[in-house]
């Protein structure tokens, strides 16, 4: 017989287990990036009748300039938190604000600007980290700005942890050498926790090579102590050094994680997808095959050791890193179930590997590439590819794939497509304009991935997009001896003049990957362009989540916020928001008992000339959640 008292401590955790499995306590839904919520009120059979349940508008309209590429207007890509009825959101401004996650009405803000000399600045900023001690007393909301000052607030006030750092702040920069206070480092994704560590990446320049290191930090949630470092470029002694020629590891600056991570708590991991090397389409001065730059990288997360690495670009010169949070999955395989994790790519493809070992679960073949004609470039000679999943984005474009979706966007992109160099997947950029596809926003970007454990099924939405440059010599007194270009600017895409993409539709997808499989389960297209009058699908940018049969994403280009039958891709529903959602959302249950949905509608960033500070709710109205509650 069961003692009383231990029924009742069952009974209290079961509770709180299930308070916590109806919040978004992660950016990813969970430790593990999954995005999928357990709450069923909203279903295939109801998602039609969603209204808007509140808005809250941030007060950042104006938000930057379009005057320089590099200078663009800073997007709202925050994904809030959901813990104990307070929603947690970020603005580009880097400002946490605190909101009744019922009502959307505001309970406090942080602004880390204030007193702060000169024009307030703005960049993207993705989320915060939520911890709590085990007594649930203290709690903390832990997060990164653009000025790489890692803060620390209490979560119930909104006021800095003072036994944080110094009064609540670790600055980022301390201890890194060999660049200007005005170079680019800073943070835009929300850093992970696991135990009493909150760990780090950053954002650091694609250009020049030399610059801040990308290195992974962890310190002390409580006092904001170093407690390790990890070396994304190897030093001397270290593994990996070896794939960088002579000195060229010196100095270098790339290789770093400023997307999400994920952990694995019960067996202590914690998952780096790990970004390009700088400069980003050069790279003579880094012969190599340029370990951990594209790697996947799994971590003991008490001590930041290596356990294994898997290298998804060799050498890479086409900006192709790491973009989005790998999701912790499990594959099932002869009756058994293995843990796995899976990692999206910009090259459209998924490789899912063996947790545990960093083995992949799919062949992954290295096939032969096109060389370079960059003098003193050495392309690596071959690339990795997995056998399944098969790729979820055109890896190629010939004459036959032109759009011809009007007479005028045909003429462009034939006399243009005519115009480049393009010898199939991963041709480098050349001394001519060369088409590469997919570019470095197509694919899988840091839109991610989310995963329905009941079906197995992988929700990936990806861009057909191309990007076109060349290779263009430089000054002898200049950073670098080449530099991609183009007419458009560095970053050149294969569009025309509307911004449509060059190569037949769709242009953008949503894809359910059955992981036991490999194989794609459904594909549909993701967007429209109204003007055309047809499923073109769109480029687009931001992530999807999975909840009660629902996958729910806004991201594209056209404005809307769509749900998605999770078995077979139908569409169920779409409402127009007041600018491009480019921001993952997320779904909770409110206190009186009703599930929201809730998404970042704010535009801005490469893809939006719209812009808007709205965060939008939606709900199922009164009778319909009471019905459903009953039932």
């Amino acid at each position: 017989m069961i003692p009383a008292t231990l029924v009742k401590i069952i009974g209290v955790l079961s509770l709180a287990s299930m308070a916590v499995s109806q919040e978004w306590r992660f950016y990813g839904g969970d430790a593990g990036g999954t995005r999928y919520s357990s709450l069923q009120q909203i279903n295939p059979r109801n998602v039609g009748r969603l209204k808007q349940a509140w808005t809250y508008h941030t007060g950042e309209v104006t938000r930057g300039d379009r005057s320089t590429e590099r200078h663009r207007i800073a997007p709202f890509e925050s994904t809030p938190l959901v813990i104990d009825g307070v929603l947690y959101l970020t603005t580009p401004s880097s400002r946490v604000i605190a909101l009744d996650a019922e009502t959307g009405k505001e309970i406090w803000q942080f602004d880390p600007q204030a007193g702060l000399p000169g024009p307030r600045r703005f960049h993207q900023n993705r989320g915060v980290a939520y911890w709590q001690d085990k007594t649930g007393n203290d709690r903390r909301i832990l997060y990164g700005t653009f000025d790489a000052r890692l803060i620390t607030l209490d979560a119930r006030t909104g006021k800095p942890c003072r036994d944080f750092g110094k009064d609540g702040v670790v600055d980022l920069r301390e201890g890194l050498t060999d660049f200007t206070p005005e170079t680019e480092y800073g943070v835009t994704s929300p850093p992970v926790v696991y135990r009493d560590l909150v760990i780090t990446g950053a954002e650091v320049p694609e250009y020049p090579s030399k610059g801040p290191s990308g290195m992974v930090r962890a310190f002390n949630i409580r006092s904001g102590k170093l407690v390790w470092t990890f070396h994304t470029i190897p030093q001397p002694g270290e593994t990996g050094h070896e794939t960088w020629q002579s000195d060229s590891w010196k100095g270098r600056t790339g290789a770093n994680v400023w997307s999400v991570m994920s952990v694995d708590a019960e067996r202590g991991l914690v998952f780096l997808p790990i970004g390009s090397a700088s400069y980003d389409f050069y790279g003579a001065d880094r012969k190599g095959q340029n370990l951990f730059a594209n790697c996947l990288v799994a971590l003991d997360a008490a001590t930041g050791k290596l356990v294994w690495y898997f290298q998804t670009v060799h050498h890479d010169i086409w900006d192709y890193d790491l973009p989005a949070q790998p999701v912790l999955i499990n594959v099932g395989r002869n009756g058994r179930e293995i843990p796995a994790v899976a990692q999206v790519t910009k090259m459209g493809f998924v490789f899912i590997l063996d947790r545990i070992t960093g083995k992949p679960l799919f062949p992954v073949e290295e096939r032969p590439v096109p060389k370079s004609d960059v003098s003193g470039e050495a392309a690596w000679p071959t690339q990795p590819f997995p056998l399944l999943p098969p790729p979820l984005a055109r890896q190629s474009v010939s004459a036959a794939d032109i759009s011809n979706v009007t007479a005028e966007s045909n003429r462009y992109c034939t006399e243009l497509f005519h115009s480049l160099d393009n010898h199939g997947m991963y041709t480098p950029y050349g001394r001519n304009l060369t088409l590469v596809m997919p570019g470095s926003l197509g694919g899988a970007n840091w839109s991610g991935a989310s995963f329905d454990p009941s079906t197995g099924y992988l929700f990936v939405n990806v861009n057909e997009l191309g990007s076109v440059g060349m290779m263009t010599p430089q000054a002898m007194d200049a950073l670098e001896r080449f530099r991609r270009t183009s007419k458009w600017g560095e970053y050149g895409r294969f569009w025309d003049e509307h911004q449509w993409p060059c190569q037949r539709p769709p242009w953008g997808t949503l894809n359910a990957v059955n992981v036991n499989t490999g194989s794609i389960a459904w594909k549909v297209p993701l967007g429209t362009v109204d003007e055309l009058k047809m499923k073109t699908g769109r480029p687009n940018l931001g992530g999807s989540i999975v909840s009660g049969g629902v996958v729910f994403i806004g991201a594209t280009t056209d404005s809307r916020f769509r749900a998605f039958d999770a078995h077979t891709g139908k569409e169920l529903w779409a409402t127009t928001l007041e600018a491009n959602a480019h921001a993952t959302p997320i779904t909770y249950m409110g206190k009186t008992g009703k599930q929201f949905v809730v998404i970042a509608a704010g535009g801005g960033g490469a893809l939006s000339p719209k812009v808007s500070d709205t965060l939008v709710a939606f709900a199922l109205p009164e009778q319909s959640a009471r019905k459903r509650a009953l039932h």
